[in-house]
């Protein structure tokens, strides 16, 4: 299966695991805030993976977040997000 790693415009995709209590734990804070997003598990995507490694400097660290412009967060909290977002509106 293919997985498209390019977020649309003004979007993100979230790169988790299914055993990832953050990733849990932030999936649940987006949808209570209304925010929509992609998914990709890294384990069953060897090239989400790849990103994760090279977004955090060899560490396999999730929930790691990939946005339009190409930047990422790791573990971030809503209000990063949300300052994220905001900034690539007004881009």
């Amino acid at each position: 299966m293919s997985v498209d790693a390019n977020p649309a415009a003004g979007t993100f995709i979230m790169y988790s695991t299914s055993w990832c209590g953050y990733c849990q734990r932030l999936k649940k804070q987006l949808d209570r805030e209304g925010i929509t997003f992609s998914e990709i598990n890294i384990e069953e995507h060897p090239a989400g993976a790849d990103f994760v490694i090279n977004a955090n400097g060899g560490n396999q660290t999730v929930p790691t977040l990939h946005f339009s412009d190409g930047s990422s967060l790791t573990n971030p909290s809503v209000i990063q997000i949300k300052e994220r977002l905001a900034s690539l509106a007004s881009e």
